[in-house]
């Protein structure tokens, strides 16, 4: 994560966990295979922080998105932040597309985007897998910028279009969850 993953050799992993190279290739049969096993690994935990800000955010589904985006600035403003993950590899790998990394990396992005459209039909928005898409289109465009700018005011202006977006979907629906 730090270094790159093309740039990370299979020595320097298995030095760092005290392992021998050979013990690595045990566990992985190959340096692509623990790159997407990392990814995968990662994958619950960044959903859950997702779900846990909106969860324990109050108020109705504008709020909640809200709290999504404040809760990401907060992270990504620590100082060990390097960026999203998911993304860098991707970046690394995209000449690639069948690596198993990419296929890691493109199975969270699409784990985000369905529990935002099960979030967003049980608060009764009419176009869930639109919204869903849409935030989801914010949220990775504000983690993009994030990493070349190290501001979190776009992560902050993300989630203000993002809470208005579904404040508007809200309101189409006529939905009264929406404040």
């Amino acid at each position: 994560y730090l270094l790159g993953v093309k740039a990370t050799s299979v020595d320097a992993i298995a030095d760092k966990a005290g392992v021998t190279k050979r013990t690595v290739y045990y566990h992985f049969a190959s340096k692509d295979d623990l790159i997407a096993a990392y990814l995968r690994s990662r994958d619950q935990q960044n959903l859950a922080a997702y779900q846990q800000a909106f969860a324990e955010q109050d108020g109705g589904v504008t709020d909640k998105v809200a709290a999504i985006f404040a809760n990401v600035a907060r992270a990504t403003s620590h100082p060990k932040w390097r960026g999203c993950g998911f993304q860098r590899t991707a970046g690394e790998l995209a000449n690639k597309p069948g690596h198993p990394a990419m296929k890691a990396a493109s199975w969270h992005k699409k784990n985000v985007e369905q529990w935002l459209t099960e979030a967003f039909s049980a608060a009764g928005l009419a176009t869930p897998a639109l919204t869903a898409r849409q935030v989801f289109l914010l949220l990775e465009g504000a983690l993009s910028s994030m990493l070349i700018h190290h501001d979190p005011a776009y992560i902050t202006d993300a989630g203000q279009a993002a809470a208005a977006l579904v404040a508007q979907h809200a309101l189409e629906a006529n939905c009264i969850e929406a404040k």
